[in-house]
C-alpha cells in the first residue's frame, strides 16, 4: 500500500474522531456513542474505512501504544488519598464490588454467553470498567444530586484501571497456561510481569518525579518526556515479560500522580488532551475495524449475556457489596443500573481478544460482545438516568450551579438573589469571619482555599455552570479563572472588571489569556460595586413580557443600572459579560443591580414669588 493512501487513512481516522468529539459536545451527548457509530458507519456500513487493511499489521502495535498511555492518564486521576479519605460507600463499591462484578459477569458469560472459562473470565475482568470517559459526560448531563454523583465518579475513576489491569493479568496467566508452563512457570512468569512493573513502573514513576522536583527537567519538557519515558516503559517490560507493559504504565501513573508534584496540574492536562485525541483514534478504528457479521453471530446466547450483565450481575454485585454501607437504597437501586463501559473496556478487549484468538483460545466473539454491551449500557444508561434519578428522588432540587469567589457584602446580597431564584449557589472564601453574614443568612458557603487539594475533593464542579471570581485582588480572579477554566469553560468563568482604566487595550495589563471574562461591565469593579451598595443600591428582578417589553424595561430602568445575570423559562441562568445585552425575549427575568430611579419633579402650578 503507498504511503499516500496511508496518511489519507490516518487523517480521515484522526479527523472523523475529533468530528465525533465535537458533534457529542453540540448535542450534549455521550461522545463514545457518536465514535462508536462514526466507525460503524464509515467501517462495517459503507465500506469507506478499513483500518485492518489500511494499516495491517501496524494496527495492533498502534491500539496497543493507544492503550498504554490511556491507562497511563487513568492512573494519574487515582489519588489514593480520595479513596482512603472516600465514604464508606465508594470503598465498598471498589473494594466488594469490583471483584463481585468480576465474579458475577464470569459466571454469566460462561453458563449464558457459553463462553470458555478463560474468555470468560477475561470477559468479566473487562466489565469491571464503568468507564468515566462515559460517567463524566453522563453526570455533567444529568441532575443528580451531590451525593448520587459522587459514588458513580469515584467508582469509575478507580475501577477503571482496576479492571484494566485485572484484565492483564487474567490474560496473562492464561497466556502462560496456554504455552503448556506448568503452575510454577506459571506463577513465575505473573510474578516476573508484577516485578517488572514495579521496577519499572513503580520506581521509574519516582524516579521521574523526584527529577521533576529536582528541576532537572525545564518545565516546558516535563510533559513530552513524561510522555516519551511512558512508551519507553512500556517497551521495556514488554520485551521482559510479554504483556506486562500496560500494568507497568498504569503503576507509573499512579505513582507520577500521588507524589503531588508542582506544575501536576498541566501535565494532567497535556495527558488529557493527548487521550482525547487517542481515545478517538482507537474507538474509531475498532469499530470500523469490526465486521458487521460478527455483531451478529453473537446470536441469542449473545444477546441473552448483554441482558444478563445488565439486568443480573451489575445488580447482584452492588446489592451485595453495599449490603451495610450506610447508603440509602434509592441510591443502591441507581447504582445498580448505571454503569456504562467506555473506552478503556473497548480498547482492552480490541488488545485482548486478538491475542487470546492467537493462544488458541476461543475468543473471535469477545470484542463484538463488548461492544455490544457497550451500546447497550451507553444507550440506555444515558437516556433513562434523568428519568430513573426522578422516580427515585435523587435529582438535584437546583438548576444550575454558580460558584461565587469572595465573600463581601455585594456577592452575599447577589447570593441571596440567587438563593431566592432557586439557584445551588456556594460562596467561598479562605476568610471564616468573611462567610459570617452569609452563613447567618443561611447560604452554601465553602471556607477555604478554592485552589486546594481539599476543595478539588470537596466541591462538586459537575452541577457549577457558571464561575464568578469576584475578591478586591484582580490578580488573584484571574488566577481562579484561569484554573476553573478548563472544567467550567472559557466563557462560564468570569471576573470583576479590574480597576485602573482600559487595561483591554494596555499593553501593561495582565493578558487577556490569562483571565476570565470580564463581568457585567468594564467599570463594575470591586470598589464600584460595593461602594453602591452602601449607596443603597438594590438588586432587582424584572420579567420581560408581551406587555412588559425590553424596551419598556430600559426606558423605566435607572441610567446607571448594571445587568447582571438573566433566567430563562426553564430556570437556565446566564450571567452578562462585558460588552454584551442581556436576553431580552419574551418569560426572561433580567436581575439588575441598581438605584431607585429618581421621581420626576411634579409640575406646580403658576403662582407669585413667597414673601421673604
Amino acid at each position: 500500500m503507498d504511503e499516500h493512501h496511508i496518511v489519507l487513512a490516518i487523517v480521515t481516522v484522526v479527523g472523523l474522531g475529533i468530528g465525533a468529539q465535537w458533534l457529542a459536545w453540540r448535542l450534549k451527548l455521550p461522545a463514545i456513542v457518536l465514535l462508536a457509530a462514526v466507525g460503524l458507519i464509515m467501517g462495517p456500513g459503507l465500506g469507506w474505512v478499513d483500518p485492518g487493511a489500511d494499516f495491517g499489521a501496524y494496527l495492533r502495535p498502534i491500539v496497543s501504544l493507544c492503550v498504554a498511555i490511556i491507562l497511563f492518564e487513568g492512573g494519574l486521576s487515582l489519588h489514593l488519598s480520595d479513596l482512603k479519605e472516600a465514604a464508606r460507600g465508594v470503598r465498598r463499591l471498589v473494594y466488594l464490588g469490583a471483584p463481585l462484578a468480576w465474579l458475577c459477569s464470569s459466571l454469566c458469560a460462561h453458563y449464558i454467553g457459553g463462553l470458555d472459562w478463560p474468555v470468560s473470565l477475561v470477559f468479566g475482568a473487562i466489565m469491571v470498567v464503568t468507564g468515566p470517559t462515559v460517567i463524566m459526560p453522563m453526570l455533567r448531563q444529568a441532575a443528580l444530586n451531590r451525593r448520587t454523583a459522587s459514588y458513580l465518579k469515584w467508582e469509575g475513576i478507580v475501577n477503571d484501571p482496576i479492571g484494566a489491569l485485572l484484565a492483564v493479568l487474567v490474560f496473562q496467566f492464561f497466556i502462560f497456561q496456554g504455552s503448556g508452563s506448568g503452575w510454577d512457570e506459571v506463577l513465575q512468569g505473573i510474578g516476573l510481569a508484577i516485578v517488572c512493573s514495579l521496577i519499572l513502573g513503580g520506581a521509574g514513576g519516582w524516579a521521574t518525579a523526584r527529577a521533576f522536583r529536582e528541576g532537572w527537567v525545564p518545565e516546558y519538557l516535563k510533559s513530552p518526556v513524561l510522555l516519551g519515558l511512558v512508551l519507553i516503559v512500556y517497551a521495556l517490560s514488554d520485551m521482559i515479560q510479554k504483556e506486562a507493559g500496560l500494568l507497568a504504565v498504569t503503576i507509573m501513573g499512579i505513582v507520577v500522580g500521588n507524589m503531588n508534584l508542582p506544575g501536576i496540574g498541566d501535565m494532567k492536562r497535556f495527558k488529557e488532551y493527548i487521550t482525547i485525541m487517542l481515545v478517538s483514534v482507537v474507538f474509531v478504528s475498532l469499530t470500523a475495524d469490526l465486521d458487521a457479521r460478527s455483531l451478529v453471530d453473537i446470536g441469542w446466547r449473545g444477546i441473552a449475556l448483554v441482558a444478563a450483565i445488565m439486568f443480573l450481575a451489575r445488580p447482584v454485585a452492588i446489592m451485595l457489596a453495599t449490603t451495610g454501607a450506610g447508603m440509602q437504597f434509592n441510591e443502591r437501586v441507581l447504582l445498580s443500573w448505571i454503569a456504562p463501559r467506555g473506552i478503556v473496556a473497548a480498547a482492552t478487549a480490541g488488545l485482548m481478544g486478538p491475542r487470546l484468538v492467537d493462544a488458541g483460545y476461543p475468543a473471535e466473539v469477545l470484542l463484538p460482545l463488548v461492544f455490544a454491551i457497550i451500546f447497550a449500557t451507553v444507550f440506555s444508561h444515558g437516556l433513562t438516568i434523568n428519568w430513573l434519578a426522578a422516580r427515585l428522588g435523587l435529582s438535584s432540587r437546583h438548576r444550575d450551579g454558580v460558584l461565587i469567589i469572595g465573600a463581601s457584602p455585594w456577592t452575599v446580597a447577589l447570593s441571596q438573589v440567587l438563593r431566592d431564584m432557586k439557584v445551588n449557589v456556594l460562596l467561598a472564601d479562605s476568610s471564616w469571619h468573611n462567610l459570617r453574614e452569609a452563613r447567618l443568612n443561611g447560604i452554601p458557603v465553602f471556607y477555604g482555599e478554592i485552589l486546594s487539594d481539599f476543595a478539588e475533593e470537596s466541591v462538586e464542579l459537575a452541577h457549577v455552570r457558571t464561575v464568578l471570581a469576584a475578591t478586591r485582588n484582580d490578580a488573584y480572579n484571574a488566577l481562579v479563572c484561569t484554573a476553573l477554566a478548563p472544567e467550567i469553560g472559557q466563557r462560564n468563568v468570569l471576573q470583576l472588571a479590574m480597576g485602573g482604566g482600559d487595561y483591554e487595550e494596555d499593553p501593561k495589563a495582565l493578558a487577556r489569556p490569562r483571565r476570565g471574562g470580564v463581568a457585567f461591565s468594564n467599570d463594575a469593579d470591586f470598589e464600584v460595586l460595593w461602594r453602591n451598595l452602601v449607596r443603597g443600591w438594590k438588586f432587582s428582578k424584572t420579567r420581560i413580557s408581551e406587555n412588559y417589553t425590553y424596551e419598556q424595561f430600559v426606558a423605566d430602568r435607572h441610567t446607571d443600572a448594571i445587568e447582571i445575570l438573566t433566567m430563562n423559562d426553564e430556570g437556565v441562568i446566564s450571567f452578562v459579560a462585558a460588552g454584551d445585552s442581556a436576553e431580552t425575549a419574551k418569560g426572561v427575568t433580567i436581575v439588575t443591580f441598581t438605584a431607585e430611579k429618581p421621581q420626576k419633579p411634579k409640575e406646580l402650578p403658576d403662582a407669585e414669588p413667597a414673601a421673604i
